[in-house]
């Protein structure tokens, strides 16, 4: 099974990406709401599918 890594992106990527502030990305984090987020050592980081995953969902819910 071959499944293509993509560089794992940073809170700011995401934030640039979904149009929101990276402490909206922080709020949600905490509320358990947002995109799926790991610690990596010191550092948050976000697999890319897991963000467009989540963003999937939500225009589920809105429609």
């Amino acid at each position: 099974m071959s499944e293509e890594r993509r560089k794992l992106a940073t809170a700011e990527e995401v934030s640039e990406f979904l149009g929101v502030p990276v402490t909206t990305l922080h709020q949600w984090r905490w509320k358990g709401s947002g995109p799926r987020a790991s610690k990596v050592g010191r550092h948050l980081r976000y697999r890319w599918a897991d963000v467009e995953k989540w963003l999937d969902a939500q225009a589920k819910v809105a429609a």
